[in-house]
């Protein structure tokens, strides 16, 4: 699985938060908290920090060379 999905379901769970509830906190739609922790790979990098800074966190591009 996805570091960073298992992370947040990790970090939600620590502060026994269901969904929804981190969803409400977060400032973000539930669908965008059950994409980040499905793992899904066609998020919206604003979506994904704005969920990781609750944790004090972000991610941005990576580039390959």
């Amino acid at each position: 699985m996805n570091p960073i999905a298992v992370f947040v379901k990790q970090r939600r769970k620590q502060l026994k938060l269901t969904q929804e509830e981190f969803a409400l906190r977060a400032g973000v739609a539930l669908v965008v908290i059950r994409k980040i922790e499905q793992g899904k790979d066609n998020l919206n990098l604003s979506k994904v920090n704005q969920v990781l800074k609750m944790f004090g966190h972000t991610v941005g591009p990576v580039s390959e060379k």
